[in-house]
């Protein structure tokens, strides 16, 4: 027999507090078929026009999320603190859990063009821009709620915190992403 969580207040597990070494084996096959069975993501498309993010497992659409951009969110990024979404062909390259945002993918931007573009125009191209939940403070996510726009990152694809859990649970990294105006 397996015990999970506390005790009854009387220091005694009851029944309700155990479950048997079976009944774990088969939630665990449960989960485990369920989680095998879903599709994984084989590349990303934004729409930023739309305001969209797709999934794709090979040509087929599996996911599609409602996202929030840059807060001047037409054109592509040129320079950093243009509060731009850049637009072009990219890689989801890594996760990170610590964001100051609920969970994070990061882009593959700047890339070799976008390099040269800003050297050439003499400004840095920026960076770290991701896919992100919300904010982590409540005070932000709060006053991000009152904005009339989704559209309130510095250049980030925005996503609700249960929409980037689903995301999270469907990219393994590297993964290409496009980002079309």
């Amino acid at each position: 027999m397996i015990t999970y969580g506390d005790a009854s207040p009387g220091g005694e597990h009851t029944s309700e507090d155990t479950m048997t070494y079976p009944g774990l084996l088969f939630l665990a096959l449960l989960l485990g078929t369920a989680h095998a069975s879903s599709p994984r993501a084989t590349r990303v498309m934004v729409d930023k026009s739309d305001r969209l993010m797709q999934v794709f497992a090979g040509d087929k659409v599996i996911a599609t999320y409602a996202i929030g951009l840059g807060t001047a969110p037409v054109g592509h990024k040129l320079r950093e603190g243009d509060r731009r979404t850049p637009e072009g062909r990219y890689r989801l390259d890594f996760k990170k859990r610590d964001s100051t945002f609920f969970r994070a993918i990061h882009i593959s931007y700047p890339n070799a063009a976008d390099r040269a573009r800003a050297r050439e125009a003499g400004v840095s191209p920026g960076g770290d821009i991701m896919i992100h939940g919300e904010s982590n403070d409540p005070a932000q996510r709060e006053a991000i709620r009152r904005r009339p726009s989704r559209d309130y990152t510095y250049g980030c694809i925005a996503l609700s915190n249960a929409d980037m859990q689903r995301f999270w649970d469907q990219v393994s990294v590297p993964i290409p992403i496009d980002i079309v105006p």
